[in-house]
């Protein structure tokens, strides 16, 4: 229900003067109340939302009350660019219990033969049709847009009127942990001199007016992204300079897909053990995963120090191999009228540049929290880079699991990669919790059911990955004890 429907369910205090509460559906005149609920979520971005769905569906009684900065939900979805579209198949986003997009191939453009990749504004109503045509009528949900939560006070405040109510949760659940920063949502990190064209990566299609060239600043999904969308509009490679501060190993996106891909991709997963198992030291591992295509990069003569789970065709690592101007002289400090200054030297720009802002850290690594805490439950990647079967999943952990000891055992938290060697830990994180969930046949189940989960499947395998399976369990032991040494080599280096 929407805020104005609050007065049915909070015992307002006797004594307390009626305030204008709420900034949905009008203003109306209640007092300062408080409300009861099972949980509190704090944020109705991709991970709160997939938390809530799972809830609804699997705890039948429980009542939620979701609160957000925002108008509507779907979190950083709100502020990005306009032209942004997965880099992952729609299939394995959103929530368990709505698909997303049409289970289709994309027949044109640089993602043609693999599917589907939903573009932010269909992204943005999925989530508001799931809000309004699910969660709402299911008469268990409190929605509270253009609301903050106070956490020193336990109060939400909204940010239209100023008045405050309080909730009584039995859970909180932090849903913005891991905060997503897009550039629209802050200034760039670099000054900028008056007259220089310096524009976020949501502006680019509102130029007024032609570059005498194009600068793009930042070297990851938004730089490569920004890159593409200039290619894709003609304008010429040798008119784009892309300011690359880190390269970045990427991900062939023909690995990760569903459905008639689904095999190709387990294969994909069950083959890179046998590189680590069979790997003699970092630098070999990297040479094997690169040899076999699991990992791409930009240039293959730059080893790439960042890894952040960015997906590329390879129809689109064809379109950015033709931008030559590449600049690697770190990041940049500031620009003026005639020069860029940047951490390892300058290069020239002009007043009719178009530098093109891509710096902000999108999904940034955040210290690892225990997930169950008490009343709190802190929503994180327990697979890397795959936030909202995450979230969904600690929600079934929540409902299918008495202690917070057994739910965290099952949650245990995998950070969202930085650097490239984060690949080693991430795969080890990911080992680990792959373990404790296949010795549950219950938790397996719910697995080779759950939309969201890519590496499960209710379907017969076929005798060849089943031979590959079989295969695997030769390589399990040894990759797992690989992958230990690797990260304590890490540690030891600081890395």
């Amino acid at each position: 229900m929407l805020l104005t429907d609050l007065t049915s369910r909070c015992g307002c205090r006797a004594n307390s003067e009626p305030r204008t509460l709420g900034p949905a559906g009008g203003t109306h005149a209640v007092r300062h109340c408080r409300m009861d609920t099972d949980y509190l979520i704090v944020g109705a971005g991709a991970m709160g939302m997939a938390f809530a769905d799972t809830i609804l569906n699997e705890t039948p009684e429980a009542t939620l009350t979701i609160v957000d900065r925002q108008g509507r939900p779907g979190g950083h979805w709100n502020d990005a660019y306009p032209f942004v579209r997965l880099h992952q198949p729609s299939a394995f986003y959103g929530v368990n219990s709505r698909p997303l997009g049409n289970d289709v191939k994309d027949a044109l453009g640089w993602n043609a033969g693999l599917y589907e990749l939903a573009s932010g504004a269909e992204v943005v109503a999925y989530y508001d049709h799931l809000m309004h045509r699910d969660f709402l009528p299911s008469g268990r949900v409190t929605y509270l847009p253009m609301t903050e939560y106070e956490p020193a006070t336990g109060d939400l405040v909204s940010l239209t009127t100023g008045a405050r109510s309080n909730v009584n949760a039995t859970t909180l659940v932090d849903a913005t942990y891991m905060n997503v920063i897009v550039p629209s949502q802050r200034p760039p990190g670099y000054d900028v001199a008056a007259g220089v064209r310096c524009t976020p990566l949501n502006d680019l299609p509102k130029l007024g007016q032609p570059a005498d060239g194009y600068t793009v600043i930042g070297a990851g999904k938004t730089g490569a992204d920004a890159c593409l969308w200039l290619l894709r509009n003609g304008v010429d490679p040798d008119q784009i300079r892309w300011i690359m501060p880190r390269d970045s190993w990427y991900i062939d996106r023909k690995t990760i897909q569903p459905g008639d891909f689904f095999e190709g991709t387990a294969e994909r997963f069950i083959t890179q053990f046998k590189h680590i198992a069979e790997s003699d030291s970092i630098a070999d591992l990297f040479a094997r995963l690169e040899a076999d295509g699991i990992l791409l990069r930009l240039s293959t003569d730059v080893e790439p120090t960042m890894y952040r789970c960015s997906t590329v065709t390879q129809n689109e690592l064809v379109q950015l191999r033709r931008i030559s101007d590449v600049v690697r002289l770190g990041r940049v400090q500031r620009i003026g009228i005639n020069q860029i200054v940047l951490d390892d030297g300058v290069v020239p720009t002009s007043s009719d540049t178009a530098h093109i802002d891509c710096t902000a850290d999108g999904l940034a690594r955040r210290p690892p929290k225990q997930v169950f805490d008490g009343k709190r439950i802190t929503l994180q990647t327990v697979r890397h880079c795959q936030q909202v079967f995450s979230a969904a999943f600690i929600a079934h952990c929540e409902a299918a699991y008495d202690t917070a000891d057994e739910k965290n055992h099952f949650c245990g938290v995998v950070p969202h990669p930085d650097v490239a060697t984060d690949w080693i830990r991430t795969a080890h994180g990911n080992s680990l919790n792959s373990a404790k969930w296949g010795a549950d046949p219950a938790l397996q189940a719910w697995l080779a059911n759950s939309r969201l989960d890519g590496f499960s499947s209710t379907d017969t395998p076929s005798d060849e990955l089943i031979t590959l399976m079989m295969g695997a369990l030769d390589h399990a032991e040894p990759a797992l004890a690989k992958l230990e040494q690797y990260v304590a080599e890490l540690d030891v280096a600081g890395k």
